[in-house]
């Protein structure tokens, strides 16, 4: 690549008929662009075409969004604040700071509209050390690309619906067989698995205004006679709102975690705008307006939690405190059955959305020809869908599931992935400011807040560095070392340099050849990247 190459812009402006042409009459593959850095940009269409429509890519990204989060972690986060009152006002401060994150990922999505989300803005915007970001891309993609959490979800409240004991072994065997299904309803039915996905999602969005309504509706008009004061008693003295409050930064790191994973997911669309009809269009839209849901439906439902279980209950609740308030709410019959079974559904939604877009992801970094057998990991073959992409999403979510104790495993997941996560949102946050500064003239259809940039820029940056100032009492919300998941996050991303160093460089040099790029096209239409080896 010349250095002028690496200086003109890569995207042409609106003005360009082939690109506005292409973007707004959905037809790029007409572009038949390359392989190269330089043309991986331009907007292309899946094999499958393009068939995700406003509705389908709402519920791709609320469906990814409120998933367990809003049932398993209120009550993880008033654990670890101590208080209702912080823990309300970190819902609040993690709204803000999620919408600070995705005008990024509008600004991006809307100037690269191609599938692959971060794995397309890092690889376009840091090209040098050569590699370096397609391999850190590729390794987080692998190695905490699963959805574990969500399937362990599903487990525990579809045993406790069923009034089984749910042990170790039957959360496991539960969470994976969920995991299976999923996988090969994505490899092998592509319209079902959108079809299943969209109801499951609607269905869950019912279900959240379902129980905002009961919590109020309980306070508002059950309180007043004796049997059921004793019954639904309000959880926590309004005097007692900031009592118990634990300010300690470290602590407050854990909750912002497991806030920033349930706010997660709202730049899940761009993972798979290759498939998005009017993509540039929809993006702008699905996102502002799924993080207006999320916020909205997670305080009344916080609220609507504390209104109805003692807060002591809720601390203790772990990932059942929705549970422990549809019982206090119904009774042990209906509020021990139909209810953690319907949220145990919505978990498995959440589940769906998330491999359909995290096998997109696969398969964009096997086409860039960042995995092994990257040929086989990139077809679309034979049921017009991603299978590869759901094999390499399927391994380590098995791994996650069956390895570690189930009891502490929801927690833990949520702060690895989130900590791990920070170092990505550092480099996309600094390279949109860079991108600002080097390439004014590029087309940006949205612009992000730059004050909301640099705040995300501070805060990542305070959370990443958060684990290293021990907490208060010596001891965080897993029952092994505190800082257990920011050892094991940076273990991850160490692991992604030393991987790129041996591959790229040291193995190069030794040998005497250098890495080269060269483009090839499958049987199935879909063109990925051969990195070769050139004598020198």
């Amino acid at each position: 690549m010349s250095d002028l190459d690496y200086v003109e812009p890569l995207l042409s402006p609106p003005s360009t008929p082939t690109y506005g042409t292409a973007l707004e009459q959905n037809s790029p593959q007409t572009l038949k662009p390359a392989r190269s850095i330089e043309d991986d940009v331009v907007p292309e269409t899946a094999v499958v075409g393009r068939t995700i429509g406003w509705g389908s890519a709402y519920i791709i990204v609320i469906s990814r969004v409120i998933g367990s989060g809003i049932f398993a972690m209120p009550g993880a986060v008033v654990k670890t604040v101590g208080s209702p009152g912080l823990a309300l006002l970190m819902w609040v401060i993690g709204a803000f700071v999620a919408w600070c994150g995705l005008a990024i990922t509008l600004e991006y999505g809307c100037m690269l509209p191609r599938s692959g989300g971060e794995k397309v803005y890092l690889e376009y915007t840091f090209r040098r050390p050569r590699f370096l970001a397609s391999t850190l891309v590729a390794v987080q993609a692998v190695l905490l690309g699963f959805t574990a959490s969500n399937c362990i979800v599903f487990a525990k409240y579809t045993l406790f619906a069923l009034k089984l004991e749910p042990s170790d072994a039957a959360v496991k065997a539960l969470a994976v067989g969920l995991l299976t299904a999923i996988t090969i309803v994505h490899g092998c039915f592509y319209k079902s698995g959108i079809w299943i996905q969209n109801i499951l999602g609607w269905a869950k969005v019912v279900l959240i205004i379902f129980m905002i309504v009961t919590g109020f509706f309980v306070v508002a008009f059950r309180r007043g006679t004796e049997p059921s004061a004793e019954k639904v008693n309000l959880g926590f003295a309004a005097d007692d709102l900031w009592g118990g409050s634990n300010w300690s930064w470290s602590i407050l790191s854990t909750a912002f975690f497991k806030i920033f994973y349930s706010y997660a997911g709202l730049g899940n669309i761009n993972n798979v705008l290759n498939e998005v009809k009017n993509p540039v269009r929809t993006l702008k839209t699905v996102g502002p307006v799924a993080l207006l849901t999320a916020c909205v439906m997670y305080l009344l439902v916080n609220v609507a939690y504390l209104s109805v279980v003692p807060i002591e209950d809720i601390k203790q609740s772990g990932e059942l405190i929705a549970a422990l308030f549809f019982e206090r709410v119904f009774g042990p019959g209906f509020g021990n059955v139909f209810l953690p079974l319907a949220i145990a559904v919505s978990a498995a939604g959440n589940v769906m959305v998330v491999t359909f877009s995290l096998a997109r992801v696969n398969q964009e970094v096997a086409r860039q020809g960042f995995l092994p057998y990257a040929s086989l990991l990139a077809s679309s073959r034979p049921f017009n869908a991603p299978m590869g992409g759901l094999i390499v999403h399927y391994v380590p979510s098995f791994l996650v599931i069956v390895l570690p104790p189930s009891a502490d495993v929801y927690a833990f997941i949520a702060d690895v992935e989130g900590y791990a996560g920070q170092f990505f949102a550092v480099a996309t946050s600094a390279g949109l400011l860079w991108l600002r500064h080097k390439k004014p003239d590029l087309y940006r259809p949205f612009k992000a807040w730059i004050p909301g940039v640099w705040l995300r820029i501070a805060l990542c940056i305070s959370l990443i560095a958060a684990p290293f100032f021990p907490p208060k009492h010596g001891t965080g919300d897993v029952g092994f070392f505190y800082a257990t998941y920011a050892l094991v996050g940076l273990g991850i991303i160490a692991f992604g340099f030393v991987y790129w160093y041996i591959w790229t460089v040291a193995l190069p040099r030794l040998g005497g050849y250098r890495l080269e790029n060269e483009t090839s096209v499958l049987e199935d239409g879909t063109s990925i990247t051969k990195l070769v080896r050139k004598e020198l």
